[in-house]
């Protein structure tokens, strides 16, 4: 696996395959490694997805019950390099990666929201025309009209009016609100 530094794309949610029953243990032995080895920088998050149900026998007792929704598989958010990989991949119990041949490939924004492994958070609520106000930064106090928004919507360009004239800055979205 020594091309995995060159396709390291940052925090992203691979799937790891595992002998079946062994899910539990292997999220467990991860968490262990993680802590004791301090890599908390690379592996984040180590998930089994579960359905919880309520079952209810001849007795009239109620008992929970727990299905994993996908069996043998282990859902991890790392970042892959070669430490985290070789790490993930030699726990007792872990087959692979999922992906094609060993390259572990991650799932998208759209597979991670449809299997429900974490909550995408979509706080971004700017529309081209609203009326802004810069709460940070060098141009805090300055308000204006956003004029347009970056593909990944971590920068907004905005045409700041003042007394004298119009002129246009981009700035982080953390640092704009909406104008009251």
């Amino acid at each position: 696996m020594s091309n995995i530094n060159e396709k390291n794309l940052g925090p992203r949610w691979y799937v790891a395959h595992t002998y079946t029953g062994y899910e539990n243990k292997v999220k467990i032995s991860i968490e262990k490694i993680v802590e004791n080895r301090g890599l908390g920088h690379l592996i984040y998050d180590i998930k089994v997805p579960v359905e919880v149900y309520e079952e209810v026998n001849d007795k009239g007792e109620v008992k929970q019950i727990e299905n994993k929704l996908f069996p043998s598989y282990v859902f991890v958010k790392m970042t892959m390099t070669d430490e985290s990989w070789h790490v993930v991949r030699n726990i007792t119990g872990v087959t692979g990666f999922v992906g094609p041949g060993s390259e572990p490939t991650p799932l998208t924004n759209e597979e991670v929201a449809m299997f429900q492994v974490e909550a995408i958070k979509d706080d971004f609520n700017f529309n081209i025309g609203d009326k802004v106000k810069v709460v940070d930064g060098m141009f805090a106090g300055y308000s204006g009209i956003l004029q347009n928004i970056s593909e990944d919507k971590k920068q907004l360009g905005i045409l700041v009016s003042t007394e004298k004239r119009d002129f246009p800055i981009v700035i982080d979205t953390k640092d704009v609100r909406l104008a009251d």
